[in-house]
């Protein structure tokens, strides 16, 4: 039987690895298969650890949104180290298409006001093309729930930025494209009283994403096993 592995970027936030963790179990719940999360940095196990806990074929899927420097160098640093313990099968990342668009979407349904303004909140990216993945993003996720959406980036204007959109819109929805809590998200969620004292708007904040990337997970790993046997 081939595995499955989670590979998230890693976070100090104390409750990051339960949410990758809840994430993990939930899809290969519905795949029927063994599975681990692993981690590349901050947070135990990492890959090489991982892979050889489980001792067998896995295949690996990163919870990474964006095709930068962690996709491109990181991820196959350590998938390279952890081939040593156990045939390992990669897949692309999370990334920012149809599945995760309609993955927000139905958040955005769920969570924000109807005449919401939609921040859609990433960690924010210094690689250009991945930013304007962000914003095409954003408009898929406007078209598909009928609310206007911008990118506000918690590492590229963060909360200032956040304040701002509350003083333009007045009515301001946070949607996190957080896979786990994070400290980034939780300093967003904690400004969010004093922006609206400062502001006068009103304003509300989804959790991290978890397990609602279940199915995207599932769908990751079915695809590369059936290319392994194809």
């Amino acid at each position: 039987m081939t595995a499955l592995i989670t590979l998230s970027h890693g976070s100090r936030h104390p409750n990051a690895r339960a949410g990758v963790q809840a994430l993990t179990h939930a899809a290969a719940e519905r795949l029927g298969v063994n599975s681990i999360d692993a981690h590349l940095e901050f947070i135990a196990p990492n890959l090489e650890a991982a892979a050889r806990e489980l001792g067998e074929p896995a295949i690996v899927v990163p919870l990474l949104f964006t095709e930068a420097f962690h996709a491109t160098h990181d991820v196959p640093e350590h998938l390279k180290a952890a081939s040593a313990h156990a045939p390992l099968k990669l897949t692309p990342g999370l990334g920012m298409g149809e599945d995760i668009a309609e993955v927000l979407a139905e958040r955005v349904a769920l969570d924000a006001p109807p005449s919401a303004h939609i921040a859609l909140y990433p960690v924010g990216t210094s690689n250009a093309q991945q930013t304007q993945g962000y914003e095409a993003l954003a408009v898929n996720v406007g078209e598909r729930s009928g609310h206007s959406v911008s990118v506000v980036a918690a590492t590229r204007g963060g909360i200032t930025a956040l304040t701002e959109l509350a003083r333009e819109r007045g009515n301001v929805h946070v949607l996190p494209l957080f896979v786990a809590d994070g400290l980034l998200l939780d300093k967003a969620r904690e400004a969010i009283p004093r922006i609206e004292a400062e502001t006068g708007a009103r304003m509300s904040c989804s959790g991290p994403l978890t397990t609602d990337l279940a199915g995207i997970v599932a769908s990751r790993y079915t695809t590369a096993l059936e290319v392994c046997h194809a």
